[in-house]
């Protein structure tokens, strides 16, 4: 049911983080993987660890805020691997803490054009491959619980993933008719690059992760499982679900 030999998987933020984290559970599963990312040696020892699991794997360095190289990128995919059947809309970036009336738009048109703008790119480019083959897939989008809760001195960050959101719940009405499933994966507070300063901030682990019930920060491999889940067939009558992932601190 979970077994997803012979599939091929676009994964974008591929390189560290939680998009590395999908990957990996996606290769563990036996699906070939693209792996999209901007820093080029960072794909290459991401490469090299999904390589480990037997299966095919191919990089790209790709600025996802750029329509013409997602065109290009997807284009590239398609014609090295024959086809898709798993998206992971991941790439996204984080920015500085502002107070919102101090905040810059230059920062808020950058958050936007990466995290809103590539996410679009990306779902519509690959909409045509999935929707032109006739053979349904899987799309996984990669939100955020700043989506649904207020984030404070981060409005930018949590505006572009609840459009994210939004368009990840569009496209599941649209494209279930051609066996495109889509669905979105919220993570809660994990230890990536993006939360680095926040990791090392003793008020905020005693003041945040200290309310999240299961006691600790989140981490990229806790998102293997949802990545294999949400593209096999075990997930085969799911589509526009939001899956929060955050050790329950929304909850408590």
């Amino acid at each position: 049911m979970f077994d997803l030999t012979g599939t091929r998987a676009l994964v974008t933020g591929g390189s560290a983080g939680l998009g590395l984290g999908m990957a990996r559970g996606l290769a563990r599963a036996g699906a070939d993987i693209a792996l999209w990312g901007r820093d080029t040696a960072r794909l290459g020892r991401a490469a090299d660890e999904l390589s480990g699991f037997g299966v095919r794997v191919t990089t790209r360095s790709v600025d996802v805020s750029d329509e013409h190289a997602v065109v290009d990128g997807v284009a590239s995919v398609v014609g090295e691997f024959g086809g898709l059947d798993t998206v992971v809309v991941n790439a996204g970036i984080g920015a500085t803490l502002q107070k919102f009336h101090e905040s810059s738009t230059e920062q808020y048109r950058k958050v936007m054009g990466t995290n809103a703008d590539g996410a679009y790119f990306t779902l519509r480019e690959t909409s045509k491959v999935l929707v032109d083959q006739g053979t349904g897939g899987s799309v996984i989008v990669t939100s955020s619980l700043g989506a649904l809760q207020g984030a404070g001195r981060n409005q930018a960050y949590g505006a572009s993933k609840a459009a994210v959101l939004a368009l990840a719940n569009g496209c599941a009405v649209e494209l279930a008719r051609y066996g495109i499933r889509v669905n979105s994966v919220l993570p809660g507070w994990i230890a990536t690059d993006m939360t680095g300063q926040l990791q090392d901030s003793d008020v905020f682990n005693r003041n945040v992760i200290s309310r999240v019930p299961l006691g600790r920060w989140g981490r990229p491999e806790d998102f293997e499982g949802i990545a294999v889940y949400l593209a096999s067939d075990a997930s085969a009558f799911q589509t526009g679900s939001a899956t929060v992932i955050d050790g329950g601190y929304s909850m408590f």
